[in-house]
């Protein structure tokens, strides 16, 4: 099991890279790791008056390809579905929304970030 832990203080680690980013950014962080049945969204925040639902892929290498590739078609469905509960759950359903994705790629030069605004529509 050791595997899975030491994926999930680098996902940990990603996302705090992630948030930093997004904060330099101006985006205004309102939850982060929201959780439902549906699953999870890294980070949720504002970008002036829109909302962001953000996925944050982290990895150590390239040799897979970069990180936000594993941002599948079956994970932006799972991702759409969570927005769509916090939307409803928080009376926002009328908001204009978006979904980004942030890769961040850990070298030893320091973290390599790249940041997609709007990388999917609503998939459900």
């Amino acid at each position: 099991m050791e595997g899975v832990s030491d994926n999930k203080t680098l996902g940990m680690r990603g996302e705090e890279i992630a948030l930093q980013f997004l904060k330099k950014l101006r985006f205004r962080v309102l939850e982060t790791n929201y959780r439902c049945k549906c699953g999870e969204i890294d980070i949720i925040a504002r970008d002036g008056s829109e909302l962001v639902f953000v996925e944050v892929k982290t990895r150590r290498t390239s040799s897979y390809g970069p990180p936000q590739l594993s941002v599948t078609p079956f994970k932006q469905r799972q991702i759409s579905k969570v927005a769509l509960t916090w939307l409803s759950k928080n009376g926002l359903m009328e908001k204009n929304a978006r979904f980004d994705v942030i890769g961040v790629l850990l070298r030893d030069n320091g973290p390599l970030v790249e940041h997609i605004n709007n990388a999917f529509d609503l998939a459900y």
